[in-house]
């Protein structure tokens, strides 16, 4: 996508920037005017900048040449990954240089001791590569589901484990970094550390000054390792001073946490952990703040991997949410818990450090008594407890605010005092509703509250608020401001306030050293500007109550299959709010330039998949926003066509099979290489009105025999065909040319079940391909005629019934009344089949793909049972989340099921024979990017069993 608006609109320096990038980063990667900045320029903080100029890169090399166009032209820039830091680091009104979606390389090395990762890298990615060598890279943040590579070691990311002893600055080993003359640097490299030796010794001089004087100045340098033994990431790593000797060393260090404004980070190599196979967890619950922090001193350096910390407010802010324990009601007003997590590498090893934590806090008196869960599905349920404070006030929020975390530490001996204080600032300046919870081994508190950044007096309040607890944090317990979530913009002011004036003197100097014309990262982490962290706030407008609680986290994005083409469910929702804000303000124009761009790049793409919202901390779900922007989108045209096609809806789908017949006709005749010529050239001149045909295209489905079938064996189902296996057949390319309808009949027979069918079958649908043009009530029509007839047939329920198409299915569920049971392929075959069935695995490599409904009803894990038990090899694909076809958005947005697709080939063995999937649309777009073909699942079942004798 691209929106190239008049480059004289560009301040002088920013043009000649562009100008030069253009030599070397083609057009369709370069982003101008306000449409594409606003989106790609968002992030997770509670503050607003728009780029003049995005770019998005995809080597090293490239990066380089941008580096040396900025310092030739003096354009400052901004490096941003996943875009999920809090503190404001990852925003620019300059350049921003976009790396999410490139920069995916990851190389385990021997042993798997250590791991080399490119920024790109989402961190559990990592974590899952290294999974089956028992390892796992040191830092553990919250956010590792979605946050990448180069924001974690940029900021100095940590968590709830790792601590300081285990962040990426203690386990960092080398990185690969381009400095802002586009010179380069491997620190692993001694050919590349002796070159640069000598084109930068005034750079590495400066840094061994900086050193001397720190190591001089004794109260100094025991104040720098004092401050670094508890978590720490405000101003600069300068603990590197007094922790290396060796000038490269040193440099390599302070990047971690230097967020972005000293070099890129092109790859870092890190030292791997062990990842202990056996764990169990203890929610202790004491009477008060202060017992729960006596608790957590007794079992400091006491063998446990993780105390959370959760204040009594914390724990109510979550008692009635679904799962929570019932006792969370009963505690008193002043009640705290801390949630105790320990480790082994086997189970006596984690016997024995069970009975070390409960030896240590036997002499403090818990509300109730302590039980350590080691069963995985037991403390799975205490850490929901600490994993839904963050979005228990997010949801709960008043529309409209934003919701921040903020990050400090206290030593951790005055832990309950400056929790118990930090409660009472939040109270006395008008967020009571704050909660307090944190990483008590280290003495890191996150407090959440939600001001409104567009009501005055709660800016006000937020000034006062953050003005009290830094004088609190620095001036009565010598902490620090922050301690994982990196200084960015809201802490800047206040880093020599937290350092004093000799060492923040020294940062100052060490910023020239690298960065001399203030080009990286302008404004964050040292700012000449003591009110910065109050500019610029981000206010949240209503639009619709679907979307109004995201608080534009960008957790959605690593899970969107339009990420890499158009725009995410957060850049959506930042359009949408910002379009909601220029309409109120009576900006017609530039609400009517928004509103026609965000046709193609925010609704015409959206998969309205559904899946952000099973990774979104509030549960947005902005494939349904989606559906219901197209209902209120929908023209009188349109609706009356909605109408057309459920009154008429069995003609419809034998029109669709006739299509799909003549379409196989011509194929069959011109052969692949001219079909293909031929509706290519007719879709491009039918601006793409006709639709992106494939050698993968499905045939006309054979035509069925909707005849009860009855066996006597005692069993019983209702199948209802989907209107995909009534109209589209198996593709020419197909092994299996039989249609889905005859695979399933024989999988049933060979279970031995009773087969009866709704009446009326060729009129009936779910509603699901109405739905998701926006024609709500025609889809509703069409889903109670469904129900009413599968009623009539199931005896109200009592016989289960199967559908043959899992997104269809999953639209049943959702629409009907309970009541009535039903299943799709994968759940019925599991649940009612295989213990009829005699399987054989096949001895071949399949490929799977669980679908987004498939996902969203927590089918993956029986998905890939039942597939293992038929293959004698079955590869998953990893980060191929949704396809992108959706429906038939792949007939008409090729673009989308390309970039969703962009990584399944090379993931696939060559020894891949076919894929499974359960949504024939679905199947069409994994065919075609894979080269393998793909077919429902329910294939590989019939092939691979038997009925038992």
């Amino acid at each position: 996508m691209s929106d190239h608006s008049p480059v004289h609109n560009l301040p002088l320096a920013h043009k000649a920037f562009h100008d030069r990038i253009l030599g070397f980063i083609p057009r369709e990667r370069v982003f101008l005017g306000p449409f594409h900045a606003l989106a790609l320029g968002d992030d997770a903080s509670f503050y607003r900048l728009v780029p003049k100029i995005v770019v998005k890169v995809r080597d090293a090399r490239e990066v380089a040449w941008l580096l040396r166009a900025a310092s030739d032209t003096k354009v400052a820039l901004t490096f941003r990954t996943a875009g999920t830091s809090l503190s404001g680091q990852a925003l620019t009104d300059s350049v921003l240089v976009y790396l999410a979606g490139n920069f995916r390389g990851l190389r385990i090395h021997p042993g798997a001791g250590s791991v080399s990762i490119e920024p790109g890298v989402i961190g559990a990615h990592a974590n899952v590569a290294l999974a089956p060598h028992g390892r796992k890279i040191g830092p553990d943040p919250a956010s590792i589901s979605a946050c990448m590579i180069g924001g974690i070691a940029a900021n100095n990311s940590s968590g709830m484990c790792c601590g300081t002893a285990e962040n990426s600055y203690k386990t960092v080993e080398s990185a690969k970094l381009v400095f802002i003359d586009g010179d380069s640097l491997d620190t692993a490299d001694p050919v590349s550390r002796a070159r640069f030796a000598v084109t930068h010794a005034a750079l590495l001089a400066e840094l061994a000054a900086i050193r001397a004087e720190i190591l001089a100045d004794a109260a100094l340098a025991e104040r720098i390792r004092r401050k670094f033994k508890i978590k720490n990431t405000t101003g600069y790593s300068i603990n590197a001073f007094v922790d290396f000797e060796d000038p490269f060393d040193i440099l390599l260090h302070l990047i971690i946490g230097s967020e972005g404004t000293l070099a890129f980070i092109a790859e870092v190599t890190y030292r791997t952990v062990v990842e202990h196979p056996f764990k169990a967890s203890s929610l202790m619950i004491y009477p008060s703040i202060a017992d729960a922090c006596r608790a957590t001193m007794a079992l400091k350096n006491g063998g446990v991997s993780a105390v959370e910390l959760m204040d009594r407010a914390s724990l109510r802010s979550v008692e009635d949410k679904p799962g929570m324990p019932a006792y969370l009601k009963e505690l008193g007003v002043e009640a705290a818990a801390i949630l105790v997590e320990v480790r082994g590498a086997d189970k006596a090893e984690l016997l024995a450090r069970i009975e070390g934590a409960l030896s240590r806090v036997a002499g403090i008196e818990p509300v109730f008594p302590l039980l350590f869960m080691d069963k995985k599905d037991d403390y799975e349920k205490l850490w929901n407890i600490r994993r839904g404070l963050f979005t228990s006030v997010g949801g709960a929020r008043k529309p409209g605010s934003a919701v921040i975390i903020e990050d400090v530490v206290f030593p951790i001996e005055r832990l309950a005092e400056g929790t118990v204080e930090l409660q009472h600032l939040m109270a006395r300046h008008g967020f009571a509703e704050g909660i307090i919870f944190g990483h008590a081994l280290e003495g890191n508190l996150h407090f959440v509250f939600c001001p409104d950044f567009a009501d005055a007096e709660s800016v006000a309040h937020y000034r006062d608020l953050i003005d009290e607890v830094t004088q609190m944090v620095v001036g009565r317990y010598d902490g620090s401001l922050k301690g994982e979530h990196g200084t960015g913009r809201n802490m800047a002011p206040f880093v020599e306030m937290e350092w004093g004036r000799t060492a923040y003197a020294l940062m100052r100097r060490l910023k020239a050293a690298f960065d001399p014309d203030n080009l990286l990262n302008p404004g964050v982490i040292l700012t000449d500007d003591p009110q910065v962290h109050m500019k610029n706030l981000k206010s949240l407008p209503q639009v619709n109550p679907l979307i109004d609680p995201c608080i534009e986290c960008g957790y959605c994005e690593s899970v969107c299959p339009s990420r890499n083409v158009t725009t995410t469910p957060r850049q959506r929702i930042t359009l949408q709010r910002h379009m909601a804000r220029v309409a109120a303000e009576g900006d017609k124009a530039e609400y009517d330039a928004f509103h026609k761009d965000y046709a193609y790049f925010g609704n015409q793409t959206c998969a309205a998949d559904g899946l952000c919202a099973t990774v979104c901390p509030v549960g947005v779900d902005t494939g349904v926003f989606t559906k219901d922007y197209r209902r209120r989108e929908s023209t009188a045209r349109g609706r009356k066509i909605g109408c057309l096609v459920a009154d008429h809806y069995g003609l419809v789908t034998s029109l669709a099979r006739q299509g799909l017949w003549l379409s196989h006709a011509v194929h069959r005749l011109l052969g692949t290489r001219a079909m293909t010529a031929m509706t290519h050239t007719l879709r491009r001149i039918s601006g793409g009105v006709v639709p992106f045909w494939t050698p993968y295209a499905p045939k006309a489905a054979p035509r069925i025999r909707l005849r009860d079938t009855v066996r006597g064996m005692g069993r019983q189902v209702v199948y209802f065909p989907s209107c995909t296996t009534r109209s589209m057949g198996p593709a020419a390319l197909d092994p299996d040319q039989r249609g889905l309808f005859e695979a399933t009949m024989s999988v049933l027979a060979k279970a031995g079940f009773d087969v009866i069918f709704p009446e009326g079958m060729k009129e009936l649908c779910c509603g699901l391909t109405l739905e998701s043009k926006g024609m709500h009530d025609d889809a509703a029509r069409k889903s109670a005629e469904l129900e009413a007839a599968l009623r009539k047939v199931s005896g109200n329920g009592a016989i289960p019934i199967l559908c043959d198409a899992s997104p269809c299915l999953y639209t049943m569920r959702c629409k009907m009344e309970p009541g009535l049971t039903l299943h799709e392929p994968v759940e019925f075959i599991h649940d009612y089949c295989l213990e009829h069935l005699d399987v054989t695995p096949l001895a071949e490599t399949v490929a799977l793909h669980v679908s987004c409904s498939s996902v969203k009803m927590g089918l993956s894990a029986k998905f890939e049972v039942l597939a293992r038990a038929c293959a004698r090899e079955v590869v998953v694909p990893r980060g191929i989340h949704c396809c992108g076809f959706a429906g038939d958005r792949g007939f008409f947005y090729p673009e989308l099921n390309a970039a969703a697709l962009a990584d399944l080939r090379p993931q696939l063995p060559a020894s891949t024979t076919s894929g499974y999937c359960n949504s024939r649309t679905c199947e069409i777009g994994l065919s075609y990017h894979a080269g393998v073909p793909y077919q429902s699942i329910v294939y590989l079942v019939d092939r691979a069993s038997c009925g038992k004798a």
